[in-house]
């Protein structure tokens, strides 16, 4: 069952109960009103027989409408009209029942409607009216219920049709857009936002979310793209180194020594970028488990670790206690990529200033600094800053460190160091 069927069968059910019940109450008060005043005349009239029996009698005095019927304690009548002979109208007539009570019956096929009073002498008084046109009004009244009931029902119906319609028109225009953009994996198409209600936010916010998958997917082929260029160069070496070791016996030992050298170099910086690869392609997985860190004592091991790789460099550290609240081994690539940074331009006998303070790491290096038309541009992946080109790398690690900040709600940023150098500074949101 679709969802405006639903919604038309919703408002149709709604209206249906609705019309229904008001019919019922005006047909039972009209009911009432009608009944009422007949009741209050043959309560009178019934009165006043009893204390001035007139009876049989029709079209005397104050029973002009009415008929009056005796009914004797052994529950026989006088001939003039013979009334229907009940249990009550027995009990009423040999004194079993005291008090006087009204019955719908008929009298010679026809409706009346009657009130039986006892005596206190013995016997009963019946007095009773014709109501054939109270039920002929009734009737008509129920009739034309019915029929507004079943023209508001179809209105309705027609109604919630119409309007069901119109409310889902967003809901088509969504839903066939879905359904296009899984045909063609083209998530470019947007569905117009008409309007200020809910139809409206759900148009903006599934433009949003066609959006961000379009993103999505240009920086996944953009990756793709890069990744495979990057690829290519130390690949390409590679081979080419390879191809001359074929012919190693033309080569003298110092040559062969030097594509070695090279090969493993090239090794390495393929190890590193496809680790880079791998990390970027991770993203913020949401099946890490994230634990509280001891930010200070992950940048101390991080250092200690750097002072091997650069023993050439002098490392000052000055470290705050901080925690914060992410996965291990992410923020120590993070940390690592900072010191690697720093010492790689960092030049021999330099040092490297390291301070964690407020939660903020502050990696200060002496080194060339950041060229003006470069410093928009250093945390892009695979961007190498011309100066860099020279030097090993893959242009994918401060990347990833902004990968890490932004995955654990933080901030990377980059910026001239006083007296010379640079300065990157990574903030966790406590």
């Amino acid at each position: 069952m679709t969802l405006r069927l639903r919604l038309t069968l919703v408002a149709t059910g709604v209206v249906a109960i609705v019309v229904a019940a008001a019919s019922m109450t005006t047909y039972f008060v009209m009911r009432h009103e009608l009944y009422k005043q007949v009741d209050s005349t043959l309560t009178q009239d019934a009165a006043q027989q009893v204390q001035h029996p007139r009876i049989g009698l029709r079209g005397f005095g104050p029973y002009a409408n009415d008929y009056v019927a005796f009914i004797a304690p052994s529950g026989t009548q006088a001939p003039n009209y013979r009334f229907p002979i009940t249990d009550d109208v027995k009990a009423a007539a040999n004194g079993s029942r005291s008090r006087y009570f009204f019955a719908d019956t008929r009298v010679q096929g026809q409706p009346v409607r009657a009130i039986v009073v006892p005596i206190t002498s013995g016997g009963a008084v019946v007095v009773f009216q014709a109501i054939e046109n109270i039920t002929r009004e009734l009737s008509r009244l129920r009739l034309i219920l019915i029929l507004v009931s079943a023209g508001g029902v179809l209105a309705a119906a027609l109604a919630g049709a119409l309007v069901s319609r119109a409310t889902l028109a967003p809901v088509r225009r969504l839903t066939g857009a879905a359904e296009r953009i899984t045909q063609t994996g083209d998530p470019s198409e947007r569905v117009p936002e008409v309007g200020r209600g809910e139809m409206a936010r759900l148009g903006r916010s599934f433009n949003t979310m066609l959006a961000a998958l379009q993103e999505a997917i240009e920086t996944q082929r953009r990756f793709v793209a890069d990744a495979s260029h990057e690829l290519r160069t130390p690949l390409t070496s590679m081979q080419t180194n390879i191809d001359v070791l074929k012919q190693q016996d033309r080569l003298d030992p110092e040559a062969r020594e030097r594509l070695f050298d090279d090969l493993q170099r090239e090794s390495h910086e393929m190890r590193d970028l496809i680790a880079g690869l791998i990390e970027l392609a991770r993203g913020d997985d949401a099946r890490l488990e994230h634990t509280t860190v001891q930010l200070d004592e992950l940048v101390e091991s991080s250092v200690e670790r750097a002072r091997s790789r650069f023993p050439q460099l002098t490392f000052e550290t000055s470290l705050a206690p901080a925690t914060v609240e992410g996965v291990p081994e992410r923020l120590e690539r993070a940390v690592w990529n900072l010191l690697e940074n720093a010492g790689k331009w960092s030049a021999p006998g330099a040092t490297v200033e390291v301070t964690l303070e407020d939660g903020e790491l502050r990696v200060r290096d002496h080194g060339p600094g950041i060229a003006e038309e470069d410093r928009p541009h250093i945390f892009e992946r695979f961007y190498r800053a011309t100066a860099a080109r020279s030097l090993p790398g893959s242009g994918l690690g401060l990347s990833i460190v902004r990968e890490v900040a932004e995955a654990h709600g933080g901030t990377v940023t980059a910026e001239d160091a006083p007296g010379g150098g640079a300065l990157l500074r990574l903030r966790f949101t406590p």
